[in-house]
């Protein structure tokens, strides 16, 4: 069966509708490039065509490039691989010059080569529905928009209105799209939609693209105009300031977007050909698309969630403490139409909780992304309470009090007895091992690690934590409650810190580390940011409170030398003490830390920090390193050690639970990217220099000869 069915009706205009076989959606794969060839054949000996519709027989219009054959492309293949790209845009750029109206009748979500398609005709109609999403998200997986999107929408919106949906990858709906022109009509109905294409191709004879008018010039001037060449003198800094250089699609966008605005439409492809291709065989989409694609998808699809037991939905949470977790979590699940129940020791430490959501919904109504009824809607489903009475009849209740054994257990205590039956107790630890946590349990086969991260309503990782008795249906129910709102969950088993925060210290540490040295701060930041992380570890110490990275050191070292083991002080244990007891800066909140916080003006480095200042001969390279290094090796030790279950879940816990750079696609990926002996040897010179941290896990040296870790 052809992923293209060709239908010519009475009135002489043919009806493309893309069906790609075995697939829920249709793709840009090797069937629809063959039937686009044959439809372009077809049409081309056609005697009396009087115009073209492109329609779906999905749900969707079309959901893009087939990214199982984008990510096999290699440097090796690229000829052939930017001459498939060019004969695929030829296919669509010759019937959009056949010299007869092209409609696209868009009955769904068109993103990346969805659009693209409907960028190739002269008239777009889209079915009038919210939920349909439309753009170009390509430089979200390291990619660019390789058929025809770059050229296209420079030419229908300009340089300048084109660039946040081509260099950000920024969605709109079917209201945006013809706010801007990009959908000339809306329809209420499939049947009207198609009705409609009739009707205008009807009306429209001679209809061409109208870039292809002579005269015609591109809005807001080509890149010679005045205004554009003032706002290009300065445009590629900038972008390089936002991707640090990690990032190779914007840097092609910006590139191809501009240089293909000089020029014609024919030559302006070739030009995004080439640039898709150097991204596309490049390493950087390859992480991107396996990690932010392949990896997503699996955890969506349950690859860490027991088999062969029933899907299951929380129908009443219990919130155990209304701080900024607690609340964060109660919005989270109250906004996906789940009641909860907020506990607090007063009903007016519960009550400013639910005014946490309140300010949210408010924020949501003021931009018009939601109704007052809504609002009042999700807020009437939290009950902010101090009786712990109220929990009654929860099937899931999060006890998110601050980080202390026996308040943890009180909690518990108090709040399970209000469960109801099979129901699962969590807790929202960050480091304190769930097995022993458990121990207040009455039963620990229903207690479990749910760990969310800050601010909640912003982070989407949950980090599922599994004790050392808690069952697998209990696993399921945390995995199913992660999913039902909207969050992506990952599992790992117990040890202290589980793996995010483990790791993230690691970083945190290392930053510290470079500071004792005596490298300036300034260079620590930003090796910091070019290494591809979102803030520098000194900024990021700020925000957690030197005291309580103090604390959680403290005791993590009484329980290691509980167990006849200890954990030597380093040089960021002495930066630490000496910020907090000697200079009595304790962070952002205290309001100052390794950063100056003037009140209405912008944050700086604490002139203090020279108080460590030596002549150090550091390159910036041995500092990327060393951030990368650290986090990734000790990922790998978490793999090992059988903390993580899976290089999925260690990629993307890496990357949204701790900011590990995003371009590599996860800690584990960017030992893989890098190659494995290449990685081994940079490890033992890096462990030679700074001791053991750096030193290789056993498992990086077995993985050699298979060539990745798996």
């Amino acid at each position: 069966m052809s992923a293209i069915q060709y239908e010519k009706n009475a009135d002489g205009i043919v009806i493309l509708t893309m069906d790609s076989p075995n697939q829920s959606a249709n793709t840009m794969n090797a069937d629809f490039r063959v039937a686009l060839e044959n439809v372009v054949s077809k049409l081309k000996s056609e005697t009396d065509l009087k115009g073209v519709i492109y329609r779906s027989a999905k749900k969707t219009f079309f959901a893009g490039g087939d990214l199982d054959e984008l990510i096999e492309a290699t440097p090796e293949h690229a000829t052939e691989f930017f001459n498939m790209t060019n004969k695929l845009k030829g296919d669509l750029r010759t019937i959009d010059t056949l010299g007869v109206p092209v409609v696209a009748a868009i009955n769904g979500t068109a993103l990346g080569g969805g659009w693209e398609i409907a960028l190739s005709c002269h008239y777009r109609i889209a079915l009038n529905d919210p939920k349909t999403k439309l753009g170009l998200p390509e430089v979200t997986l390291g990619l660019l928009p390789g058929g025809g999107g770059v050229v296209r929408m420079v030419r229908l919106l300009g340089l300048q209105n084109a660039f946040p949906f081509l260099m950000e990858g920024k969605q709109f709906g079917v209201d945006k799209a013809k706010s801007l022109g990009l959908v000339n009509e809306l329809a209420d109905s499939e049947q009207d939609m198609l009705d409609k294409a009739i009707a205008w191709i009807k009306a429209n004879p001679k209809s061409q693209q109208p870039y292809d008018v002579k005269g015609y010039k591109i809005p807001g001037g080509d890149p010679k105009t005045p205004a554009v060449a003032q706002i290009l003198a300065i445009a590629p800094a900038m972008l390089r300031d936002k991707t640090k250089g990690c990032y190779p699609a914007p840097e092609a966008i910006m590139a191809a977007a501009v240089e293909g605005a000089q020029v014609d439409v024919d030559t302006a492809f070739r030009i995004e050909g080439r640039y898709f291709t150097y991204l596309a065989t490049g390493q950087v989409a390859k992480n991107m698309i396996g990690t932010f694609w392949h990896g997503l998808n699996a955890i969506k699809a349950g690859v860490s969630r027991p088999k062969n037991i029933a899907k299951w939905q929380a129908t009443k949470v219990g919130v155990l403490g209304a701080g900024m977790m607690g609340a964060g979590i109660a919005y989270s699940t109250a906004i996906k139409g789940i009641q909860v129940v907020l506990k607090d020791v007063s009903v007016e430490n519960a009550e400013k909780g639910k005014a946490y959501s309140q300010k949210l919904l408010d924020k949501r109504v003021s931009q018009g992304r939601m109704s007052a009824e809504k609002r009042d809607q999700v807020l009437s489903l939290i009950t902010a309470t101090a009786s712990a009475e109220d929990l009654k009849g929860c099937d899931l209740i999060i006890e998110a009090v601050f980080e202390n054994q026996e308040l943890k257990a009180k909690v518990t205590q108090e709040a399970e007895q209000f469960l109801a039956n099979n129901g699962v107790m969590a807790s929202n630890t960050s480091t304190l091992p769930i097995t022993g946590l458990a121990k207040a349990s009455k039963d620990d086969t229903h207690f479990i690690g749910l760990h969310f991260f800050s601010p909640v309503d912003k982070m989407q990782l949950v980090e599922i934590i599994k004790g050392k008795n808690t069952s697998a249906e209990t696993l399921a129910k945390a995995y199913d409650y992660v999913q039902q709102i909207g969050k992506t969950p990952i599992v790992v088993n117990d040890s202290r810190g589980f793996f995010t925060s483990r790791v993230f210290g690691t970083f945190v540490q290392e930053g510290l580390r470079l500071l004792h040295e005596g490298v300036h701060p300034a260079r620590i930041e930003m090796a910091a940011l070019k290494a591809g992380m979102p803030v520098g570890p000194l900024a990021i110490q700020d925000e957690v409170a030197l005291t309580l990275s103090e604390h959680v050191a403290k005791e993590t070292r009484k329980a290691l030398q509980a167990e006849g083991k200890d954990l030597p002080l380093s040089g960021a244990d002495d930066v630490i003490e000496t910020m907090i007891h000697t200079f009595e800066r304790k962070g952002k909140a205290a309001g100052a830390g390794f950063y100056e916080y003037p009140e209405g003006g912008k944050k700086h480095l604490w002139d203090g920090l020279s108080h460590w200042k030596k002549d150090v001969d550091i390159t910036e390279q041995e500092m990327i390193d060393r951030f990368l290094f650290v986090q990734a090796l000790d990922t790998l030790r978490c793999y090992e050690e059988h903390v993580l279950e899976s290089v999925i879940d260690a990629n993307i816990g890496s990357i949204f639970g701790i900011g590990f750079a995003p371009w590599t696609g996860g800690a584990i990926q960017f030992l893989n990217q890098y190659g494995l002996e290449k990685a081994l040897l940079r490890a033992n010179s890096l462990e030679a220099k700074y001791g053991e941290r750096f030193k290789a896990p056993q498992k990086l040296i077995d993985q050699i000869p298979h060539g990745k870790i798996i």
